[in-house]
């Protein structure tokens, strides 16, 4: 069944031809995990869950990788202020090791809870150095790089014709006020650090010795170099935010295909923003919203994926709480109604019937991954004639593609009273509250996981609290 992308290379929506066939290599930018993850870049990667859903239901077999940047991403896109790693690390008191360490696993939770599949690989930059040590030296050895005394080794654009492909921009409007800063030394002002040089006053927690000094890599070096190890010099997909179109993903093609001498990547995916109502959502607001405050609200994280599948992954949302207690309000009539579906429904369903709502499923979410569509069809279906059985098995098809969970949490109605709670889930939540009251708020994180993970949400209230199942 023909699948369509829009492809930011081409501006356009494009019909997707797999390098081989039954077969997708997908790359995506992972976080990070120097802090938590806000729901805005949460989005990014419920989008790109559905995407891969979308292929696995059409029949592909999806090569997945994803990478956890723990080094080298610095608090300016110019290359310039302090390794995110270490000001988390100073922020907190501990080693960039225990960050990265912890925020890894709470991004994991994190996915998990809103029901992301997982990765085929994850790759954290600190495992592939030498990789991107020899990725560097590559592209030195072809004339692509410059040294600056004192700070690193930068890679100059004005080699690369092709820079400005993915991304369309101006030189004109990068000096009128991009994100770019025109550091000392550099040659253009789209230039970027390939290696940085470790400061002589400072002693980083992560360093390394290369051919330039001891130092550490680039950030955009990093996606490059572990995509070339695990997928190879030509992949189907890269996805990321819309956030990496202009810097981060351009500086990407220019790091490889010098180096591979042809086209890399053939569908380019950008997932928009989730905004607040001051504008684009960011941690650098400081009080950012996490999916854990969101839980803490009554609002589970299954609820937060349906208001984000309710609009398209194209499409900037503004985020507020009206319009949550709508989505939840609306999965909670969907869960409702498959729980009333799934007592009447036996074996004995049409499969010609089915093949047919099947098909008009796939053909609406193939259309550039149009969930929008999809769930107006699953709330066609549900109004339908059609029997309970036949709605059964195609309410699976709808969480198999969806990724809703709504059969689950249909069965788990029926133990929604606080009466059928289990004993030592009542007792977490006892201690969790004490928890909070002492400002523990590290203790009452981990018991919320436990209770989320036992298959529980919590629901705070002043000086109280209410358990559901999922």
């Amino acid at each position: 069944m023909e699948i369509k992308l829009f492809n930011t290379m081409s501006k356009s929506i494009e019909i997707f031809k797999p390098l081989e066939e039954g077969k997708v290599s997908m790359y995506t930018c992972g976080p990070t995990v120097y802090h938590f993850a806000h729901i805005g870049n949460l989005r990014t990667y419920v989008s790109q869950d559905v995407m891969k859903r979308m292929f696995i239901a059409n029949g592909y077999d999806v090569k997945h990788i994803m990478n956890f940047t723990d080094v080298g991403h610095l608090t300016s896109d110019g290359d310039t202020g302090e390794d995110k790693m270490e000001k988390g690390s100073r922020r907190e008191g501990k080693s960039v090791w225990e960050i990265a360490k912890y925020y890894t696993d709470v991004f994991l939770s994190d996915i998990k809870k809103l029901n992301i599949l997982p990765a085929t690989k994850y790759t954290p930059a600190t495992q592939y150095i030498q990789e991107q040590i020899d990725l560097v030296k590559r592209l030195e050895d072809l004339g692509y790089t410059y040294k600056i005394e004192g700070d690193g080794i930068y890679y100059d654009t004005s080699k690369f014709a092709d820079y400005w492909k993915l991304g369309g921009q101006k030189l004109d409007d990068l000096k009128a006020g991009a994100r770019i800063d025109f550091a000392d030394g550099k040659r253009n002002i789209a230039d970027f650090a390939l290696w940085k040089f470790s400061p002589k006053d400072v002693k980083r927690q992560m360093e390394w010795d290369s051919p330039w000094g001891v130092g550490f890599p680039g950030w955009h070096i990093e996606c490059s170099a572990m995509s070339l190890k695990e997928i190879g010099d030509r992949m189907d997909i890269h996805s990321g935010g819309v956030d990496h179109i202009k810097v981060h993903h351009s500086n990407e093609i220019a790091q490889v295909e010098p180096v591979i001498g042809h086209k890399w990547v053939n569908y380019w995916v950008h997932m928009e923003f989730l905004n607040d109502l001051t504008g684009k959502m960011s941690k650098s607001k400081g009080d950012f919203l996490t999916l854990s405050k969101l839980e803490d609200l009554g609002y589970p994280a299954i609820v937060y994926r349906y208001f984000l599948l309710m609009a398209s992954y194209r499409k900037q949302i503004t985020f507020s709480y009206e319009l949550l207690d709508g989505a939840k309000n609306s999965y909670e009539n969907l869960v409702k109604k498959v729980n009333v579906i799934s007592k009447e429904a036996d074996r004995n369903f049409n499969k010609s019937v089915v093949e047919n709502w099947k098909t008009k499923i796939l053909e609406t979410l193939n259309n550039d991954i149009n969930t929008a569509g999809a769930i107006v069809i699953l709330q066609e279906l549900l109004k339908s004639n059609e029997t309970a059985s036949t709605k059964a098995e195609l309410i699976k098809f709808f969480d198999e593609i969806l990724g809703l969970n709504l059969i689950e949490n249909a069965k788990a109605l029926e133990k929604s009273n606080f009466s059928d709670i289990p004993e030592e889930i009542t007792k977490m939540a006892q201690e969790r509250l004490e928890a909070k009251k002492n400002k523990n708020y590290a203790l009452a994180d981990e018991l919320r996981t436990k209770i989320s993970d036992a298959g529980y949400i919590i629901e705070d209230k002043p000086d109280r609290f209410n358990i559901k199942a999922k």
